[in-house]
């Protein structure tokens, strides 16, 4: 057996082992591409009037969210631009919430129960199938895996053996039989979408192991680790607060005054013992080039500071993950290129089945009689 035989052979299984997740995976994905788009279209509420003043303090708006909604614990306080609303995100039972209000007079706007929002199903169903996290990641993170060696196994596929087949290999004959049409538009859309394809599925993978995710910053840093710039601040707990200022209003005026020209930020005070991370984006909407700083949870005084241009490649290249998974990183261009790559890498497993239902219930050929 050849070694493209061979690599024929391996294709076939891994593909008919994990075409129905890569589809369901890859369809989601496609769908969740532009969320924001869609969701600006349709709710009035993600857009407010700009206004020429300071936004209202997350102490404040921790407090509207409690006196609305009593039963729920505030977790973050997020502001999403000059011309959104801020919103404070609320956990609740077994459910969690995004209250939003008025970033500049603290009036309450809407409360989206996520649990139930259409989009955040479709990303739950993209990372974890609706199963329990702990084997819906793993599940998907292995089909991924298989994913990106079907990718590298169909170019070894497609790739001719002599020059001058080459241009026949990059498109369709259109008018040939319905099963040609239908094998090359696998061999060929898989060829051209490989690369968008490959870097969307690596980078997808970050979410699923840490070990990928490690393995961005060590490849950002060529190798190397600064263990200083990822360690979380410990907290004096004896310490008690002194000023009259609230510890979320601190760090959050800390972070506005970092980074002045930033349009995006959040104040998350995980808990008493934990410190307050603020974060800054420069870009509403588009979650990249993070800054942070660290500030303890009574005092409000300062405990780490880590803007964007202080982060090494590695931190950068790895906090990029997002924005090169959902092509954001690229603006516009990049979503409509991961648009495009996610819906027909959702549909190669279905042409790819075909061929192989194909091959399998071909029937022989009748042989003519001789005279």
């Amino acid at each position: 057996m050849g070694l493209k035989n061979k690599v024929r052979f391996i294709h076939k299984w891994l593909g008919l082992i994990s075409g129905l997740i890569v589809f369901i995976v890859s369809i989601t994905g496609c769908i969740f591409c532009f969320q924001d788009e869609i969701k600006d279209a349709l709710y009035s509420w993600r857009m407010v009037e700009k206004e020429n003043k300071p936004f209202v303090m997350p102490s404040v708006l921790h407090k509207k969210s409690r006196e609305l909604f009593p039963g729920g614990e505030e977790q973050m306080v997020f502001y999403a631009g000059k011309d959104r609303p801020a919103m404070v995100i609320q956990s609740e039972k077994e459910s969690y919430f995004f209250n939003y209000f008025n970033p500049y007079s603290g009036e309450f706007l809407y409360r989206e129960d996520r649990t139930k929002e259409f989009f955040t199903i479709v990303e739950e169903i993209h990372m974890h199938l609706l199963l329990p996290e702990a084997i819906g990641r793993q599940v998907v993170g292995i089909s991924t895996i298989i994913f990106v060696l079907l990718l590298v196994s169909g170019i070894i596929q497609w790739w001719p053996k002599k020059r001058k087949h080459l241009k026949d290999r990059l498109r369709v004959k259109w008018n040939a039989k319905w099963r040609r049409v239908n094998y090359d538009l696998h061999n060929v859309s898989g060829f051209y979408i490989s690369l968008a394809a490959f870097a969307i599925a690596v980078t997808g993978l970050s979410f699923s192991y840490e070990w990928m995710h490690e393995g961005m910053y060590l490849a950002g840093n060529l190798g190397k680790s600064y263990e200083e710039e990822k360690e979380t601040p410990i907290v004096d707990t004896t310490a008690v607060a002194q000023g009259s200022m609230p510890a979320l209003d601190m760090a959050f005026a800390g972070i506005v005054k970092a980074k002045p020209d930033d349009e995006m930020f959040f104040v998350w005070k995980p808990d008493d013992k934990s410190a307050i991370v603020a974060g800054a984006y420069p870009v509403p909407l588009i979650f990249d080039h993070q800054s942070n700083m660290y500030f303890h949870p009574a005092t409000g005084k300062m405990l780490k500071k880590q803007l964007y241009e202080g982060k090494s490649p590695g931190m950068k290249f790895q906090e990029m993950a997002y924005g090169l998974h959902t092509g954001q990183y690229f603006g516009l261009t990049g979503k409509i290129i991961a648009f495009i790559a996610s819906l027909f890498a959702a549909a190669l497993p279905v042409t790819g089945f075909i061929i192989w239902w194909g091959r399998k219930n071909k029937k022989p050929k009748i042989k003519k009689a001789a005279v």
